[in-house]
Formats: C-alpha cells, sequence, structure tokens
C-alpha cells in the first residue's frame, strides 16, 4: 500500500468495498440523483445482496473470499468529486468494507454467496 489517494484516516479493513445497485436506484428514486457504478467510489456493485447481513461474515464472489468487516460511512469527499450532494442521502446505504480472506478472479454477473 503506497498511502498515496484519498480515504478516511478511521482505521478499517478497506480492501474491497462494495455497495448495493439498489441503493443507486434508490438514489433516483427518491431524489432525483444519478449515481453511477464508476461514480460511487467502490470496487464492486451487489444486486440483491443485503449487504448489512454480511457483516462478520466470509462471503465469496467469483473466485475470492472476502470477510465482510464494518458498513461503509459516506464521506464529502464523493460530493466533492461528483459534484453531486449524496454524501447525506447514502447514509446508511454506503456499502461494506471487506477483507480479502483468499484472492481470485472476479467478473460482472458473478454471484455472491457463503464461503
Amino acid at each position: 500500500m503506497t498511502g498515496r489517494g484519498k480515504f478516511s484516516e478511521f482505521p478499517d479493513i478497506r480492501e474491497v468495498t462494495l455497495i448495493e445497485n439498489e441503493t443507486l436506484i434508490a438514489l433516483k428514486r427518491d431524489h432525483e440523483t444519478i449515481l453511477t457504478p464508476n461514480e460511487h467510489r467502490r470496487n464492486l456493485t451487489t444486486s440483491g445482496v443485503p449487504l448489512n447481513h454480511l457483516v462478520g461474515k466470509r462471503f465469496r464472489v467469483g473466485e475470492t473470499v472476502l470477510l465482510g468487516g464494518r458498513l461503509n460511512t459516506p464521506c464529502r469527499y464523493l460530493d466533492l468529486v461528483t459534484k453531486k450532494a449524496v454524501c447525506d442521502l447514502m447514509h446508511h446505504r454506503s456499502g461494506l468494507n471487506c477483507s480479502i480472506i483468499s484472492g481470485g478472479k472476479i467478473s460482472v454477473g458473478d454471484i455472491v454467496q457463503p464461503a
């Protein structure tokens, strides 16, 4: 890790971050705000997977085994880089921080399943 980039100084596991596509849909539906998967600053976008259920659990995405850490906290930096006021709107819906237990290939369409 180079320590470069913009990230929270809060000590945490953040090797991989996930966010629910349902959050992006809700932002558009409830707040007329479009946040695309290339804007949200998470590594993976899931669909149909309640990420809060994965806190403290091992799970697999493709060939990779992850351990769910804490639920992510949105930051104002997201507002700055997207030029959209989404930070407050994503409170309690900003994704899941994970550590990598076993690395491997992840492809579009891979299923999130128990490890």
